[in-house]
Parts: C-alpha cells; sequence; structure tokens
C-alpha cells in the first residue's frame, strides 16, 4: 500500500512513520509513505501557502490552489503507476466520522491512500469539496495540525497489512479490535512491590487461563468503556 500524504511538515511524517514497525514495513516493501511538502506547489512567489478568512475570524487558512496543485501532482503520479486500484482521499478533519477499526479495515484493502494535513484553523473549504472522498477524526479534541492525526491513520491501517506484523493474530485479539478492550498482561517478575500475578497465569492451564483473560476483558470493558458492552 503507498500512503501520500499532503503536508506542511514532510519531516514530522517522515520521522514518525521511519521509525518502529512501521519503519521496518518500509523497508521490508509491504507498504509506502511519501510526504508531500504542499509549499513546493504555491503558485505565490513569496512561497505562501495560507491567507485570511473571508469574513474576518482569528488564524489563517490554507489556500486552495497549492493543495489543489499537489493533489493532481499525487494522482498523475498514481494513474502512471501499476498500483492504481482504489484510490481515496481523505482529509484529518474533527469535522470528519470518527475512525474506528472496522473503518481502517475497509481502507486497508486500498492500493492508495492520500491524506491531506490541515494546519492554522483549517484549510479552504473548496481543497475539500474539490479533492476529498472523506473527512475523518480521530475523536473530540482540537490539535495544532492534521500530521499527528495522519500518522495514527497510517498506523492503525499499516498493521492490518499483510507481512507488517509478525502474527496475523497479532491484530485481531487486541482491544477494540475483538470487540472488547484487552485483557491485562503481565511479565517477570512474579511479584513487585507487593503486587502478583494472577496465580491462574502462573500454572500453565492453558484452558483456564483462557476462561480468566475472557472474564478479564469482559470485566474491564464493562468498567472502562460500557458503550461497546
Amino acid at each position: 500500500m503507498n500512503f501520500h500524504i499532503l503536508t506542511l511538515f514532510p519531516d514530522l511524517i517522515t520521522t514518525i512513520c521511519g521509525t518502529s514497525i512501521i519503519g521496518r514495513a518500509q523497508e521490508a516493501g509491504h507498504l509506502a509513505v511519501t510526504a508531500h511538502n504542499i509549499r513546493d506547489y504555491t503558485a505565490d512567489k513569496h512561497r505562501r501557502v495560507d491567507d485570511t478568512p473571508y469574513g474576518g475570524g482569528e488564524g489563517m487558512l490554507l489556500s486552495v490552489q497549492p493543495i489543489y496543485d499537489c493533489h493532481r501532482a499525487i494522482i498523475d503520479s498514481i494513474n502512471q503507476s501499476s498500483q492504481r486500484r482504489g484510490r481515496h482521499t481523505i482529509y484529518m478533519s474533527p469535522t470528519g466520522k470518527v475512525l474506528t477499526q472496522q473503518r481502517a479495515t475497509e481502507l486497508s484493502q486500498m492500493d492508495n491512500l492520500v491524506i491531506l494535513c490541515g494546519h492554522y484553523e483549517g484549510v479552504d473549504r473548496r481543497a475539500v469539496e474539490l479533492i476529498c472522498d472523506e473527512e475523518i477524526s480521530v475523536g473530540d479534541y482540537v490539535l495544532t495540525g492534521g500530521e499527528l492525526p495522519a500518522c495514527l491513520l497510517i498506523d492503525c491501517v499499516a498493521r492490518l497489512l499483510p507481512g507488517v506484523l509478525a502474527s496475523e493474530a497479532g491484530h485481531q485479539v487486541e482491544s477494540i479490535a475483538s470487540g472488547m478492550l484487552e485483557y491485562p498482561q503481565y511479565t517477570r517478575p512474579a511479584e513487585f512491590m507487593s503486587l502478583s500475578v494472577p496465580q491462574v497465569l502462573l500454572e500453565g492451564n492453558h484452558a483456564d487461563i483462557e476462561k480468566w483473560r475472557y472474564r478479564a476483558a469482559l470485566e474491564l470493558t464493562k468498567r472502562n468503556r460500557p458503550d461497546l458492552v
């Protein structure tokens, strides 16, 4: 899969996505993350990419022209490649539908995800109407830009791709993906600061362990996320 990110801060994207599991997955050829600098496509002689909003208001808006031209260059490159199935453009925005594991699974079936990152007070609405297929939010809170939400989306989708995780079961039993929160887990030592690992986990009876894990997961979900129950 190819992720194409429209951003004013490409180094932020490449730094986050170039490390850990996602970084190794890129090195292995399972996916590619390319950050495209919107500023490279501005027609303004001073390389400005933002302006004050019509009607007044606080802050600055990203202008439609450099966003549109950057997106058009990305689409042209996709059309010239052999991977043209499932091209989809997303704007990371608090006005979008909240990201879910189900939506991430659906997006993982595509060849190309193009992600627009807003900044300042957002983007000229015409950019969204002209290039975007969908708006996605990562939660009901405010951030300074769309780069971190874009990286969250990349991570969430990428780990579902074949070869990214060592085992496919790794993304099937996780919190939320399984329908409940994940059960508590422990490692050595068996006791620390008077806190002990549950005895059932030390006895090696796999049937009893699975029963304990299910009950523990259900109890945790009821307590912390009753909406899932």
